[in-house]
């Protein structure tokens, strides 16, 4: 459970932390504002992220596994 944890607290930061500056950019270009408006998303986007990510984690692991096995 504590490496289940630990993994899920570094993958959502680390997909939160980019995609939020990506989907940012996306919408506002750089601009003065965009530093501000990234670390915003970033703090709304990661609980959400590590909550889906723990749930989401053993189903995914477990359809990686069985796609792993049927590829040559």
């Amino acid at each position: 459970m504590k490496r289940r944890l630990i993994a899920t607290f570094f993958m959502s930061f680390g997909l939160s932390f980019l995609m939020s500056c990506w989907v940012t950019f996306i919408n506002l270009g750089w601009s003065d504002a965009f530093v501000g408006q990234w670390m915003e998303a970033f703090r709304l986007a990661w609980p959400a992220a590590a909550v889906i990510a723990f749930c989401l984690g053993p189903v995914v692991e477990r359809v990686a596994g069985i796609v792993a096995q049927r590829l040559p």
